[in-house]
């Protein structure tokens, strides 16, 4: 799992943000033997070497993210970069819902995600689960205002650079396959969930019974000897299959190299109405002429996915309109109830009903056989399925040997069909046809159908042109001017029909709509029904920007670099709209003075920079969402047309108050930072600590009321992140037959609101001046009183107090849900052909409330209305049992309070065993007389371990207050092969 790539021929530098390291090999000669000097690609083809590189970044090799079973790369780079948060609120197959944070939270309202640029062309989150992993040759993370600053206003929250692999110039035609199959299984919680006598027991001591009425039929020793014990995990979840299948050929002549591949990717998951599957198609060349004078790379990446996924994952309710989510299912399912009752939806319709109608309360309670019928027969489906070009190319000249020009053009490309709704035959439509939603209205079809269509087409264009000289022997200048041009279409439509015939219908054809019919049970008020809907929308974004770097050397000793871009964006108003940041930054090369010859050091370099940047995304957009189109008019007022009660007198109301003042959210960062290389080479690293101060924050603004809102979106509030990052690689042994290097990287980050109008409260969440962001608000949970049994809380009087606390009682605890510390280690190691490489990551001292523990404690509207909660109630406080966190059994029969209180907020720091790699390459002598050049064999393990605090969940990972049945990120074993023809 090397952090850099070992780059043994070096062709066409036309990529952006590499580090590269080139080696000496035994082949070479006295003459060639001196050391090359490992290369930086900094962004907009701008190239220097590791000594003259004056920014903080880090590059992590191909090695890291081959033969994974992630959908997307993101998830494989968790714990191998210092000052990068990667967390996966989701396990879902093909899910974006992957945060990435570089350096801490910056805003408030705005996007935080940094700028993603894919062979030179920027693009956002969403094209990772339609890029092959296995096609990447390197991932850059840059962080300071020295590398940044140049990406101008999408770079203010760090970049992230992926370069795909390309052929070499005069190599043979070479073919590569591999493959892999894993299985993946549900990671394991701590809530110690009861099973059937255990839940019986509690339900009897709170007075009721397995239906959850107010009466005990059932004596302790019927319990005894109950039979039924339903684990509806296993009913809901399986152990789902990755397959994997990849080849490519690469080949180069003397002036032409090419890259190819296909890639296959099935992934079915663990909840068995989702699944995943992709076919990827990528073309890399590579070209110059015979004098070299002009080079050009071009790069065409297809993709085609498909995936089925929960209609809404996390929401933890049954009705007509939603699934119920599976964990939630597993979680609180009685397992007193038998599973299995029905096959089909109409079998389980005519088992709950009454003349059509569930009588309540069982409705909730059998919840778990309406999730059973859902997941079987996928009666409540959302299938998506998405198209993407990706498309670029680089044309660069050389006027002379110091003056160049060059354009880079690309195209991001993706459109998206989705089909979501009810199953006419499933149990949820049959519930609907029947009238509960409406008793005066027998609706005989319940079908629900929405058939919706995106487009979006991202282009790119950068012209630029580079002049480098020198002055003497030991000055060398480097300048270049740039312009570049951004613009974004966005286009989605969508059909909604309610009303689906089952004997016709047919997923995503249209067969089977119900024409309209009036409802006169209401002469007064007559409804549609069957309606039909439709949806439009539009967006198009744009941005201009022009600058110029700077770069100076002094005989290898000393450096300077600079920067100013001026930017221009559609989203601002006239007088805002243009925005000027710059960057500076300087080095001094320690190990190159006279007095460090023999200080052991191959490298040592002090370095500094301090740079502006504007932030233009006023607001954070969705999973896999462009950040360019959200909140386009924001500087407009924006009113609703509608009509008022009993459809009469249309009207219009406030929706939106503009401020045709909003502008730039600034970011300033400084950052000072210390490279070094020591004992020969063997240890290397790098430690670095910054300041980045954001101001002008995107927030709401509060006003009166009499404006018709009352507050808009502008510019107010500052944050602060200061930080300190560290690396560290060590090859302890490299011998012929033995290899072993240990590394690490961790880092931590202080995150400090500095100025706001006002404490903004969000729920359980605060944002105030001192505080962090998104601070967690709550009353001090004291435990039980042992005297009583009762809850014990403290007051904003810092009283103890057993009543209910009110809002007044919640005070700023300085805890939030964004990890202070983070980072990883591991080593790599080969002995005689074998390999073992593993990864650890961490996350540390940040905090999340468990709502599925609080709702496993409770005893009203959980375990007295039939959903199963934690054995641990067993422990409930008596005379007799003073000494428990478990209130008496009294206490939990009435309605519990405490949900605004930190019971249940955990500490959700982690360590994950991410990664293990272990296998085997035939030595050559077995492959030398074969058409096969090479032969691998692996097993590899994916979230193989958790060590957790205090965090009970499946999963402590995500950047979110609370979990809330996110389908947690699952264990997988693999086992694969790798040859080369």
């Amino acid at each position: 799992m090397n952090v850099k790539l070992q780059l043994l021929t070096v062709g066409v530098l036309f990529f952006c943000g590499q580090n590269l390291m080139a080696q000496k090999t035994k082949s070479d000669t006295a003459s060639t033997s001196k050391e090359i000097d490992e290369v930086v690609v900094l962004g907009y083809s701008k190239v220097t070497t590791k000594p003259k590189d004056i920014s903080a970044n880090t590059t992590i090799s191909s090695e890291v993210l081959e033969n994974r079973p992630n959908v997307s790369f993101l998830n494989s780079l968790q714990g191998s970069a210092p000052g990068v948060t990667i967390a996966s609120s989701s396990g879902s197959p093909g899910s974006a819902k992957i945060d990435v944070v570089i350096r801490g939270v910056s805003s408030l309202n705005a996007s935080t995600d940094p700028l993603i640029v894919i062979d030179g062309v920027p693009t956002n989150a969403n094209q990772f689960r339609n890029l092959n992993p296995e096609d990447i040759d390197a991932v850059s993370i840059l962080r300071d205002a020295a590398a940044t600053s140049i990406y101008g206003n999408r770079g203010a929250n760090g970049v992230i650079i992926v370069k795909t692999k390309v052929g070499k110039f005069n190599s043979p035609l070479t073919v590569s396959y591999n493959s892999t199959t894993g299985v993946s299984v549900l990671p394991t919680n701590r809530y110690n969930l009861a099973n059937a006598k255990e839940f019986l027991t509690i339900q009897k001591n709170l007075g009721v019974n397995i239906l959850g009425d107010s009466q005990q039929d059932m004596t302790y020793e019927e319990i005894d000897n109950y039979k039924t014990d339903t684990n509806w995990t296993k009913e809901f979840f399986r152990p789902d299959i990755t397959l994997q299948h990849n080849v490519n050929a690469t080949f180069g002549g003397e002036n032409t190299s090419v890259y190819s591949s296909l890639g296959y990717l099935s992934q079915g998951g663990m909840v068995p109405s989702t699944d995943f599957q992709r076919m990827t198609f990528r073309n890399n060349i590579t070209g110059k002429s015979k004098n070299s004078r002009f080079s050009y790379n071009a790069q065409v990446g297809l993709a085609y996915s498909k995936r089925n996924q929960l209609i809404q994952e996390t929401n933890s309710a049954v009705n007509n309109n939603v699934i119920q989510n599976p964990l939630q299912g597993a979680l609180l399912g009685n397992p007193a109830l038998k599973a299995n009752i029905a096959n089909t939806g109409l079998e389980l319709f005519n088992i709950l009903t009454q003349n059509g109608t569930i009588t309540a309360p069982n409705y909730d309670r059998y919840g778990t056989y309406v999730l059973q019928e859902i997941l079987r027969n996928k009666s409540v489906f959302h299938q998506i399925q998405e198209t993407t070009i990706f498309a670029g190319a680089t044309l660069s000249y050389k006027l002379t040997d110091k003056w160049s020009i060059s354009n880079r053009s690309g195209v991001d490309y993706k459109n998206t069909n989705g089909d979501t709704g009810r199953d006419p035959k499933g149990y949820l439509a049959r519930i609907v046809a029947f009238g509960t939603v409406n008793a005066n209205f027998a609706n005989p079809y319940g079908g629900h159908e929405q058939i919706y269509a995106g487009r979006e087409m991202n282009f790119n264009s950068v012209t630029s042109t580079n002049y480098n000289f020198e002055l003497g022997e030991n000055h060398t200048f480097d300048f270049g001017a740039y312009l570049e041009y951004t613009k974004v279409h966005y286009l989605y439509s969508s059909q909604t029909k309610n009303g689906l015939d089952e004997r016709v219908w047919s997923m995503g054809t249209g067969k089977g709509y119900v024409d309209p019919q009036v409802d006169l049970t209401n002469p007064n008020n007559p409804q549609i029904r069957y309606n039909s809907t439709a949806l439009a929308s539009k967006v198009d974004a744009g941005s201009l920007a022009y600058f110029a770097t700077l770069d100076y050397d002094y005989a290898g000793k000393y450096g300077i670099t600079g920067l100013i871009r001026r930017d221009g964006t559609y989203r601002f108003a006239k007088d805002y709209r243009w925005g000027t940041f710059w960057s500076a930054g300087a080095r001094w090369n320690i190990d190159q003075e006279n007095f460090m010859s023999d200080s052991g050091f191959q490298m040592l370099k002090l370095r500094g920079s301090y740079g502006t940047q504007g932030n233009q995304n006023v607001l954070a957009p969705n999973y896999g969402s462009n950040a360019l189109l959200v909140g386009a008019n924001l500087i407009r007022d924006v009113l609703a047309v509608g009509t008022s009660y009993n459809n009469n007198d249309a009207g219009f109301t406030i929706d939106q108050l503009g401020n045709p003042l909003l502008q730039w959210e600034e970011i300033a960062q400084a950052n000072i930072g210390l490279d070094f290389k020591t004992l020969n080479g063997k240890l290397e690293g790098n430690i670095d600590f910054y300041n980045k101060q954001t101001s002008r924050l995107f927030t709401g603004i509060q006003v009166s009321a009499i404006n018709g809102l009352t507050e808009y979106d502008g510019n107010l509030g500052g944050i602060r992140n200061r930080g300190v990052e560290l690396l560290l690689r060590y090859n302890m042994f490299n011998k012929e037959d033995f290899k072993l290097s240990v590394f690490a990287n961790g880092s931590y980050n202080k995150n400090t609101i500095t100025d706001l109008q006002i404490p903004l409260l969000r729920g359980s969440l605060i944002n105030e001046v001192g505080g962090t962001v998104y601070q967690w608000n709550v009353v001090p949970y004291l435990g039980i009183d042992p005297e009583t049994g009762k809850m014990q809380y403290m007051d904003a009087s810092g009283n103890t107090i057993t009543t209910n606390p009110t809002e007044g009682d919640r005070r700023a605890t300085g805890k939030n849900y964004f990890p202070a510390y983070i980072g990883g280690f591991g080593f790599n190691a080969e002995y005689k052909g074998f390999f073992l490489d593993t990864l650890f990551s961490f996350q540390a001292d940040y905090y999340r409330t468990d709502n599925q523990e609080y709702w496993a404690y409770l005893g009203q509207g959980y375990a007295m209305d039939g959903y199963n909660v934690s054995a641990h109630l067993l422990n409930a406080w008596t005379p007799d049992n003073k000494i428990t966190d478990i209130p008496s059994w009294e206490v939990l029969k009435a309605n519990d309070n405490s949900s605004t209180s930190d019971r249940f907020l955990r500490d959700a720091s982690f360590l994950r065993f991410k990664s293990l790699m272990l296998g085997y390459t035939l030595p050559k002598k077995f492959t030398d007389r074969t058409f096969i050049k090479g032969m691998k064999i692996f097993v590899q393990g994916e979230n193989i371990y958790l060590w957790r605090k205090e965090y009970n969940g499946f999963d402590p990972e995500g950047l979110g207050t609370f979990p809330l049945g996110s389908y947690p990120n699952p264990r997988t074993i693999s086992i694969g092969t790798s040859i080369q023809f």
